[in-house]
């Protein structure tokens, strides 16, 4: 049985879910022993114990230098170093790769690919433990963001550029009616070309997440692939790397394919970024990089998700408390360290009408940060929810945070029980003026949430929309019972 029929199961149930706009996983989310088998988290714990302050080798990279500094947020360094491979080899490899992979057909490099998903799946305590303690996410949120929901990021696009290159037909025959004389006949064979060589530049937050859409999008379509992760992040890549080249050459294909590049000269990586075979550019994070990705890399195609403003509308709404348990998680989860994270909650300065009852802005403002304090009131269900600060740049952004308006709720430091040296922070909320737009027009990215008072229902709608215009967000909530403003 190929790869191809092993998996064409869930391949068919992704194909009708992306037209039915549905619900479909084959990757179960939860971490079970019962789905994932006895012993399998216990093993990857220790998988992950015996990686610290060692090498990381992967078969076929092999190096001379090896380089890494990451540090757990949870407060310790990992100490793992990984093979540091020349960016002009790696691209002459990778070119050499992909000279092999474009002729397969489309069947064979989407079993292919659907089996790199399958066996990253298998080891989604490995790359929960990865993810953990590089970004700084929970243990839940490193195992379901980390590992099936990266996966069903994964299977999507594949599925959706399998979609796409279906269509073409590898065979034709083109035939045209001559009258008397006899017709033009051409018999044609089609073959997808792919563009290139696709860089997939991985932000420190979510690494799997961010990326694998890249990684298997560009596969099915012929291309090969180099990842660059971020400095801080670079376990849950290497994992993924290694698992996607033991299935590549397990099935006769150059596993240089997929390659990795760490490297401490920025000159080296920029020139990577600007080499003539790099067709395909996929990056997650800041917008300072982000833009100069998109002006040096005329030569591909450059996909960015850089900075947004995400925002909340507080309006006539008559379920508060609802509001409020809502609001609290999503201000709470993993230290607003998001890109779906709310930042900017803009309430009017008269207050909002909830089940006929007046509430003014302060009485709304109250209602939202004790509900934030009671969530994360219980030191060890809110280590649970928030994770650990990713770097040090965001602690100083909650520590300086009184310099931007009224504190409403001061940060508060937690002690993580297993440990003792995470770096955990509650969520800091300022009050505001919709006047004030050079402090909310910009992201203050981690747990600082502005409360913005606005001039009136109308001005709501009218600076938020200014907002989302002049700097762009990812995610929008509006609380209201009113249909037409809605």
């Amino acid at each position: 049985m190929s790869l191809f029929e092993k998996h064409n199961e869930i391949l068919q149930a992704a194909l009708a879910e992306i037209k039915n706009r549905g619900y479909y996983s084959p990757y179960f989310e939860m971490p079970s022993s019962r789905v994932y088998g006895e012993g399998v988290k216990d093993a990857a714990n220790a998988s992950f114990k015996a990686q610290l302050n060692n090498k990381f080798e992967i078969k076929g990279l092999e190096s001379d230098k090896f380089i890494g500094k990451e540090t757990s947020p949870y407060g310790f360094d990992l100490g793992i170093t990984y093979p540091s491979i020349k960016a002009d080899k790696l691209v002459v490899d990778s070119k050499a790769a992909m000279s092999q992979w474009k002729k397969m057909s489309l069947n064979e490099r989407t079993g292919i690919c659907l089996e790199i998903l399958d066996r990253i799946n298998k080891r989604s305590f490995e790359i929960a433990n990865a993810v953990m303690h590089t970004t700084g996410q929970p243990y839940m949120m490193s195992f379901q963001a980390g590992g099936p929901h990266a996966q069903d990021r994964g299977l999507e696009a594949l599925t959706y550029a399998y979609k796409q290159l279906v269509d073409v037909p590898t065979e034709a025959r083109f035939e045209k009616p001559m009258g008397k004389n006899p017709p033009v006949v051409q018999n044609k064979k089609l073959r997808v070309a792919p563009k290139g060589i696709s860089l997939i530049i991985t932000c420190s937050t979510f690494p799997t997440w961010n990326s694998y859409s890249a990684l298997f999008a560009s596969l099915v379509a012929g291309n090969s692939v180099i990842y660059k992760p971020h400095r801080n992040g670079i376990l849950p890549i290497a994992l993924t790397v290694e698992i996607a080249r033991e299935v590549l050459e397990e099935n006769g294909v150059d596993a240089n394919l997929v390659t990795m590049i760490l490297s401490d000269d920025r000159a080296e990586t920029q020139g990577l970024v600007k080499n003539k075979n790099v067709k395909i550019i996929d990056f997650t994070g800041s917008t300072e990089f982000g833009d100069w990705l998109e002006d040096n890399a005329p030569q591909a195609n450059v996909y960015t998700e850089k900075a947004g403003v995400n925002c909340l509308l507080i309006d006539n709404f008559d379920d508060m408390k609802g509001m409020s348990r809502n609001v609290s998680m999503a201000l709470s989860l993993y230290s607003s360290q998001m890109c779906t994270a709310p930042q900017n909650i803009f309430i009017p300065k008269d207050g909002v009408t909830s089940n006929g009852e007046k509430l003014s802005f302060d009485d709304v403002a109250k209602v939202i940060c004790g509900s934030v304090e009671k969530l994360l009131s219980v030191d060890e269900r809110a280590t649970e929810i928030l994770g650990a600060i990713q770097n040090a740049d965001i602690c100083k952004r909650v520590d300086e945070a009184s310099s931007l308006g009224e504190v409403l709720l001061e940060s508060k430091t937690i002690k993580h029980p297993m440990f003792e040296n995470a770096t955990i922070k509650t969520p800091v909320v300022i009050k505001v003026s919709s006047k004030d737009k050079d402090l909310f027009h910009n992201e203050h990215f981690g747990p600082v949430i502005l409360l913005i008072e606005t001039d009136s229902r109308e001005d709501t709608l009218n600076v938020w929309q200014e907002t989302v215009e002049l700097h762009g967000a990812i995610t929008a909530g509006v609380y209201s019972s009113d249909e037409e403003y809605l």
